[in-house]
């Protein structure tokens, strides 16, 4: 895959899907800059992956849900690497919870975490790839989007907007060979979320465990997806040999919706 050599930008890259595309990233021969508003598990995250042999892993912390805070993250990437060649924007998770016990805060949590921190990161991005002509911007969505899925009806109205915006991007600025794409995971049981329900009460566990097992019922493949196959198909977006592939959504779903 031709990608060695890139600086790659990775949102909400502190745990879960968004550390297993840095590592996988840098497995690569990327150079990575991990953001994340968590300091405490950003710092434990960057010690899981290997020094890149020119330069990196970085780590900046900041909220990405305001703009200052996009700003001053892709600027301090810039200042360290000199130039971005990818954008991930992993950056989200939401509240997940039927739709009528959502709160004013956890309906604007849901949206500040998945839609603004893409938003923001992306518009800061975008005058340094238009200068380069060059740029890779791969955005995580959700297969929910597509399909509905059980108490995720705010979470998806969210990522929706991610996916609607995606093709637009990607045709104002073909012209400055820039793609974006989203990819949208089906259920991905990540380690973090895995130990955090072990330590939940029994009867708080075995809710979760049935809502899972749910979401399974309804993937044909029978499993939830890997962090490495989630991060392999946005490896390749952000490649060169994606380079014909933009405003595109990959589902990385175990045929839980088809075309």
């Amino acid at each position: 895959m031709d990608i060695s050599g890139r600086n790659a930008l990775i949102t909400g890259a502190a745990s879960g899907l968004g550390l297993g595309i840095a590592q996988h990233f840098a497995s690569l021969g990327v150079r990575v800059c991990l953001a994340d508003r968590d300091e405490a598990n950003l710092e434990q995250a960057l010690a899981t992956i290997p020094a890149n042999a020119t330069l990196g892993p970085i780590a900046i912390v900041n909220d990405l849900s305001t703009r200052s805070g996009a700003r001053a993250t892709v600027q301090s990437a810039l200042d360290s690497f000199g130039k971005l060649d990818i954008l991930v924007n992993n950056a989200g998770g939401g509240v997940i919870r039927p739709t009528l016990t959502h709160t004013e805060e956890t309906l604007r949590e849901t949206v500040d975490r998945n839609l603004w921190t893409m938003l923001y990161t992306t518009l800061e991005v975008l005058p340094h790839m238009i200068a380069r002509q060059y740029g890779r911007v791969v955005s995580i969505g959700a297969e929910s989007v597509r399909n509905g899925l059980w108490q995720h009806a705010v979470y998806s109205a969210a990522k929706g907007a991610v996916h609607g915006i995606t093709p637009g991007l990607a045709r104002e600025f073909a012209a400055d060979n820039i793609t974006f794409n989203v990819v949208a995971p089906a259920m991905v049981i990540t380690p973090q979320l895995s130990a955090a329900i072990e330590q939940m009460p029994e009867d708080q566990r075995r809710q979760y465990e049935e809502f899972f097992e749910q979401i399974r019922g309804s993937i044909p493949l029978g499993r939830g997806g890997t962090l490495d196959e989630v991060a392999a198909a946005v490896a390749y977006l952000a490649s060169d040999n994606a380079g014909f592939v933009t405003g595109q959504v990959l589902s990385v779903n175990g045929g839980s919706s088809m075309l």
